[in-house]
């Protein structure tokens, strides 16, 4: 299964934000959707970049860099 990290942007005040996500479209949706505190703030967003990892851990340490 992979693992992807993800970059959106806020079409509102064009703040980019970090994540990781076993299925980047779901978790976009959720941004949109207010479903994440932080994000809910800066609707609406769009998916600006995408990276697959073959691991969790290659993905999260992606993530956190």
């Amino acid at each position: 299964m992979p693992f992807f990290v993800y970059i959106i942007v806020s079409l509102q005040n064009g703040t980019f934000y970090k994540g990781f996500s076993m299925n980047p479209v779901l978790r976009l949706k959720q941004h949109n959707d207010g479903l994440s505190k932080y994000t809910s703030k800066f609707m609406p967003w769009k998916l600006v970049y995408i990276e697959q990892f073959s691991s969790k851990s290659d993905a999260l340490i992606r993530e956190k860099i």
